[in-house]
Formats: structure tokens, sequence, C-alpha cells
């Protein structure tokens, strides 16, 4: 149901696909393949409109630009819940958030993707100690 911060509700992830425009829709295919490949076990859930990842905890979420909370950005960010006790604090930011980390892509470059497979692996790693 639509809400102040959201006037839109997918009713389930195809629903998200089929609103993204095409640039978006392919970061984000990029995004969530590089999540299954290196979280296996990962479940994919529709949280707040955008696709979450959680395994025993959320672990990241891929959020596009053109799905609306509070306002929309150009491009697609990509996050982790607990983005603070990642080894690396300088590739992500944290904007006025205590525990999520984030960047925005435009397009992914391979270091951006081989960066972003080191934190998946670590994020993973950290969700499977607790």
């Amino acid at each position: 149901m639509p809400n102040k911060f959201q006037p839109i509700a997918f009713q389930d992830l195809d629903d998200l696909f089929a609103f993204l425009p095409e640039e978006e829709l392919s970061l984000v295919n990029t995004l969530r393949n590089l999540v299954y490949e290196c979280i296996p076990e990962v479940k994919e859930k529709l949280s707040y409109n955008v696709p979450f990842f959680r395994a025993r905890k959320t672990i990241c979420f891929i959020w596009p630009g053109s799905v609306p909370w509070g306002g929309t950005f150009e491009g697609v960010q990509f996050g982790f819940a607990q983005g603070h006790l990642l080894s690396d604090q300088t590739y992500l930011t944290s904007g006025k958030r205590k525990y999520v980390r984030t960047r925005t892509y435009k397009k992914l470059t391979p270091e951006d993707l081989e960066t972003l497979r080191g934190l998946l692996f670590e994020a993973a790693d950290l969700d499977r100690s607790k």
C-alpha cells in the first residue's frame, strides 16, 4: 500500500522490474547476479519496494533511483545493512546513517565489481558468525 514516502507499491519483484527504466534494470540485474554469485544461500525479498537480501540477518539491498523514498536520485544504490562492520570504510559512504553503508552507481566498472565481490564475501562471513 502506498504511503507518504513511497507513492507506489509493487506486488512483487517482477512488478518492480517492469517499472524500472532499462538502464536501471540492467544495473539491478548485474548487482543481483553478483549477490547470488557471492552468497548463494541468500534469500531475496521485496521490502520498502526494493530487493533486500538476507541469510541469518539482512545483508544488503539494491535501491534503484527511480523508486521513490522521499524523492528520487539518478543511478542504483547498493547498500550493506551492517556496513559499519566492514573493513573498507572508504569505498562506501554512510551519509547520516549509523550502520548502513552505500554506494550509488550510474555504471559498473570491473573494479567496482571486484570491490563489491570482496565486500559481499566479508558481509556474508560476518552474517555467518553472528
